[in-house]
C-alpha cells in the first residue's frame, strides 16, 4: 500500500514531532484505521514535505515521529497568486467561501471586518476563529489533493486589508460601478503574478471603504447587471481568473 499523505499548519510540528487531533485525527485513525509503526507523509503551507511513522495513538489526538523531511519541488503552474480579501460575511458562509475558494486555487483568505458586516469578531476569538478557518482549508485541501494549504488571516478593518497589499493586481467587485466591467479590465490587463480581489459583505461595500481601497490601488470593477451574494461572488471571481489565466 503506498504511503498515505496528509496535509498540515506548520504549527503541528514541534521538535521532531507531529501532533494533531481533529480531522486529520479522525481521518488517518478511524477512517484509514493507521496505527503505531504505519509510515506517513505530511506536507504543510511552506512547502515542505515530511516523512515519518505514527509514534502514538491516543484517544483524540496522534504523534508522528519526523523521520525526514525536504521541500516541495516548485510548482510548474504559472497562474496567478489569487488572494480573496473577504469581509466577514454571516452565519456559516465563510465555511463555503474557504473550501470552495482553496478547491478553486486561491492562494490564500484575508478576512476583515466590513463597517457593513453584520457578523462581527471580537478580540478574544480571534485565535479560536483563525484556528478553525485554517483547518478548514486544510482539509479542503486534503480533499482535492492540493500541495499547500492556502493561509487564512484576520484584519479588523477595510484600512488594515488595503494598506497590506503588495499583489500587482488589485480589483475591488463594486455593484456601484458603472465604468469599468470585470471582462474588460481582465481582457486589457497582462497575465498578473499576483491578483488580489476585495468582495463586500452582505449588505455590499460602505462607499468609504470603496474609497480606501482605491487610493491604494484597487481598481472598482463591476460584474455587469448580476449582483450576487458574497459567497457566490468570490467562487465566480475565482473560476473567471483561473479559466483566464490558470489552469481551467
Amino acid at each position: 500500500m503506498s504511503t498515505r499523505r496528509f496535509m498540515i499548519s506548520s504549527r503541528a510540528i514541534r521538535d521532531g514531532y507531529a501532533s494533531f487531533d481533529g480531522d486529520i485525527y479522525n481521518h488517518m485513525v478511524r477512517v484509514l484505521r493507521l496505527g503505531t509503526g504505519d509510515t506517513v507523509q505530511l506536507a504543510d503551507e511552506k512547502g515542505m514535505v515530511y516523512s515519518g511513522t505514527i509514534d502514538q495513538v491516543a484517544k483524540e489526538w496522534v504523534a508522528v515521529k519526523i523521520t525526514s523531511s525536504s521541500s516541495a519541488p516548485p510548482s510548474d503552474s504559472t497562474a496567478p497568486r489569487i488572494t480573496i480579501c473577504q469581509a466577514l460575511p454571516k452565519g456559516d458562509k465563510i465555511d463555503l467561501i474557504l473550501q470552495k475558494g482553496t478547491e478553486l486555487g486561491a492562494h490564500d483568505f484575508w478576512l476583515f471586518g466590513g463597517r457593513r458586516s453584520v457578523a462581527k469578531l471580537r478580540d478574544d476569538q480571534q485565535e479560536s476563529k483563525l484556528e478553525r478557518w485554517n483547518r478548514i482549508t486544510a482539509e479542503a485541501s486534503r480533499q482535492c489533493g492540493r500541495p499547500g494549504i492556502p493561509e487564512v488571516s484576520w484584519r479588523p478593518s477595510a484600512v488594515e486589508a488595503a494598506n497590506d497589499t503588495e499583489q500587482e493586481l488589485r480589483l475591488i467587485l463594486w455593484e456601484g460601478e458603472r465604468e469599468n466591467s470585470l471582462k474588460d479590465v481582465l481582457s486589457a490587463s497582462g497575465k498578473p503574478t499576483s491578483v488580489i480581489v476585495a468582495i463586500g459583505p452582505e449588505g455590499g461595500f460602505d462607499p468609504l471603504e470603496v474609497r480606501h481601497f482605491s487610493q491604494h490601488g484597487f481598481l472598482p470593477v463591476s460584474l455587469g447587471s448580476r449582483i450576487l451574494r458574497t459567497e457566490t461572488a468570490s467562487i465566480a471571481i475565482l473560476a473567471i481568473i483561473q479559466y483566464m489565466w490558470g489552469e481551467m
